[in-house]
């Protein structure tokens, strides 16, 4: 009962207020600092990976690299043929107006379509590529004036700073929207778990804060790690789920506690009885889901760094607002109900009785009883139930996730569309560098040039541009054309004919000449697999990781290497059921997507990592309880039946809070987000209602004392047998 969380929950509770104004003063210093030093966003050379990064890398040091551009459109409004004369004058209107913009590089000439219905105008960007999205809103406003000086034809604008734009505020109305649905479910879940405003209230408040703080913090901590943009969007997802379920675990813990004493104890003893045992569940989920989520650095990827960053700092957080300012929370109100229960009294009225369960309802009973009565048959059922749900993963295609998937209720993207039909030969680009020495400059342009050649007269291709030579003549780039979206397997095939075939023999044969493709497709293809390299290395890590926490938090092998292989298995099951909905078309129309017969390359490894760390608040709260009883001297079996009983309610309300909060993000509109959402609402479910209620119980009835091994908390409680009040039950708090 000395544990880092009673201290910390004894002086909150012995000073309620200060704890609270402490809680409140740290939230506003986060958001201050916050506010002051800004977010430091990733830029784009944090973003190279493979051989698009080398080549990338290789083109910017010369100043080569592909400028980020908008494309505007120039047609008939009336949709008829287009007036050649008129489309010309406004393209010269408009090509005057973006060159006197300060951020534009340069202005192509128009281009028409082969129909002649379509004229187009490039506008290039300085700077960098990710900064140009800031810019844009300068190149719509002169398209905007020009198409308002010209009524009679029709002006749109596109490229990548526009559709990046359309999404940033797609995702932004997604996430208001997300908030919209998760927050008053969330309460009313709340609601019916504790039957009282107040108390509902808290958890959801801290939780809330708890965000906003992580959100100031996470800011001033992007100057050591780049937010690569996604850190808000976690924080958000990671840390109502999370928050809230920490803040029930405590409260719930806290008012058994209350319900058993029967008014003996103040509200001080009551919070120290919940620090010492959820209290310290908290602290050993919060940090195994911290270490768990680090493994993500070693994916050397600054998205998954991001992620990785903005979850630590967001369960932090709420770890330390559970082990302050819920206590002193607890404190007031439960002070405020003990003077209401003496007004009572005085008056002649009944006590109210605070409602609290302590060996579980007759449903979850009910759920249990096949674990207990049969549980190698259960065992078995369950196992080869969630061994179907693997089938599918047989067949997981993982792609990046490209433009081309990007929502077409995004305006910018409907013109997109319209673009890639009026130059289909225009479709996707690749950048060839070549850096060697000066010397051989005439070699290299040479080779650039057969290259082009065998460009030129391959289907795949549909032209090039001319060979551009950096200031010093040691790097020269070769763009080339595919009449081909972005996601095709024409697009992909016209890459592997590049890299494996033309440049080898032509490129290739010069000595010392450092060579790569670089562009929208290499990247696609590039990330995958640089994704895939670093796959062994996070997943042995994050098994590594969960095996020692687990063994940390109950001295137990055993339990350790039984919730690796459960979290293996729930996070399996979960992603084949994505495999099963996304990857096919049959769940379109119910879920609002249009399937691009793939996965997020992102999406296995976030699950994996993510699911970890959350399934152990449910391994150690529902294991905790059972050791308990294991301490207290009950034996192994009933200790199982009692411990899961007794946490079924909990489990069950988090479990639902956090799946409300992941299925949320199903509703948005962005694939990645949505197979995210999904993928994670469906394993906590899984996890709490399939592996918690039937696997974990069917095993450890069937382990029985070997469960603890090598530990042997049921012969030390019986060697060392403890004086312990009925209402004060037994804590390992080592």
């Amino acid at each position: 009962m000395n544990s880092l969380s009673v201290r910390v929950a004894r002086w909150s509770a012995r000073h309620p207020w200060r704890a609270i104004a402490g809680w409140l003063v740290f939230v506003a210093l986060c958001l201050g600092a916050g506010s002051a030093v800004g977010t430091n966003s990733a830029r784009t050379a944090d973003f190279r990976v493979g051989e698009a990064g080398r080549a990338e890398a290789l083109a910017a040091e010369a100043h080569l690299e592909r400028r980020a551009a908008e494309q505007v459109l120039i047609s008939s409004r009336s949709g008829g043929a287009l007036d050649e004369g008129a489309a010309r004058a406004a393209a010269d209107d408009l090509t005057d107006r973006m060159r006197r913009l300060p951020d534009v590089a340069g202005v192509a000439d128009p281009l028409l379509s082969a129909d002649r219905r379509t004229l187009m105008v490039e506008v290039a960007l300085k700077g960098e590529e990710r900064d140009a999205k800031d810019k844009v809103d300068a190149l719509m406003a002169q398209t905007a004036a020009v198409q308002k000086s010209r009524p009679g034809l029709l002006l749109e604008e596109t490229g990548s700073p526009s559709v990046s734009k359309g999404v940033d505020q797609q995702r932004s109305d997604d996430l208001a929207l997300s908030e919209a649905i998760t927050l008053p479910v969330t309460l009313l879940t709340l609601l019916v778990v504790f039957g009282s405003v107040t108390m509902a209230g808290v958890p959801l408040l801290l939780a809330l804060s708890s965000i906003a703080a992580a959100v100031g913090l996470s800011m001033v901590v992007s100057h050591v790690s780049p937010d690569a943009g996604v850190g808000t969007n976690v924080i958000l997802m990671i840390g109502l789920a999370v928050g809230v379920d920490y803040t029930l675990f405590y409260l719930k813990r806290e008012r058994e506690e209350r319900a058993r004493s029967g008014g003996r104890l103040s509200s001080e003893a009551l919070v120290e009885l919940a620090a010492a045992t959820s209290g310290r569940a908290v602290v050993v989920s919060g940090l195994a889901v911290v270490a768990s989520t680090a493994t993500l650095y070693l994916a050397s990827d600054v998205i998954f760094s991001s992620l990785a960053t903005g979850t630590i700092v967001v369960v932090l957080v709420s770890v330390a607002s559970s082990l302050t300012a819920l206590p002193a929370l607890l404190v007031r109100l439960g002070r405020r109900a003990e003077r209401r229960a003496v007004r009572r009294a005085e008056r002649g009225k009944p006590v109210r009785r605070v409602r609290g369960r302590t060996s579980g309802g007759r449903v979850w009973s009910a759920l249990l009883r096949p674990a207990a009565r049969h549980p190698l048959a259960t065992l078995c059922v369950s196992v080869v139930a969630l061994l179907a749900l693997v089938i599918p993963l047989a067949g997981l295609k993982i792609t990046e996730m490209s433009r081309d998937t990007h929502s077409r209720d995004i305006p910018a993207m409907q013109v997109y569309d319209r673009l890639n039909e009026a130059f289909p030969e225009r479709r996707v680009t690749h950048q060839v560098v070549v850096r060697a020495d000066a010397a051989r400059s005439g070699e290299v342009f040479a080779a650039l040039r057969e290259v082009a050649g065998r460009a030129e007269a391959d289907p795949l291709f549909s032209g090039a541009s001319r060979i551009r030579t950096s200031a010093d003549d040691r790097t020269h780039t070769l763009e080339l054309k595919v009449p081909y979206l972005g996601n095709s397997d024409e697009a992909y095939d016209s890459l592997d004919r590049l890299r494996d075939g033309f440049l080898p023999a032509t490129v290739g044969r010069i000595t010392g000449a450092e060579y790569g493709v670089s562009g929208d497709v290499a990247r696609y293809a590039d990330y995958p697999a640089h994704q895939n390299g670093k796959l062994p290395l996070v997943l042995g890590a994050l098994l590594l990781v969960t095996f020692a926490m687990t063994v940390y938090a109950f001295r137990s092998v055993v339990l350790g290497l039984l919730g690796v292989a459960l979290n293996l298995l729930s996070a399996a099951a979960a992603l084949g059921l994505l495999v099963l909905v996304f990857q096919g078309t049959w769940a379109e129309g119910l879920l609002d997507f249009r399937s691009t017969g793939s996965i997020g390359s992102r999406v296995p490894l976030f699950l994996f990592v993510i699911l970890f760390g959350l399934s152990m608040d449910y391994q150690v709260f529902v294991v905790s309880r059972v050791r308990e009883a294991t301490l207290a001297g009950v034996p192994t079996r009933q200790a199982v039946l009692d411990g899961i009983r007794s946490s079924a309610s909990v489990v069950t309300s988090a479990a639902v809070v956090m799946t409300t909060v992941f299925a949320s993000f199903v509703f948005l509109h962005i694939i990645e987000m949505k197979q995210i959402g999904f993928v994670l609402a469906v394993a906590v479910l899984i996890d709490a209602f399939v592996v918690r209620v039937m696997v974990l119980p069917a095993a450890m009835l069937l382990l029985g004392e070997a469960s603890w091994w090598p530990s042997r908390p049921g012969r030390r409680a019986t060697a060392a047998p403890e004086k312990r009040s009925a209402s004060r039950p037994a804590v390992d708090v080592r």
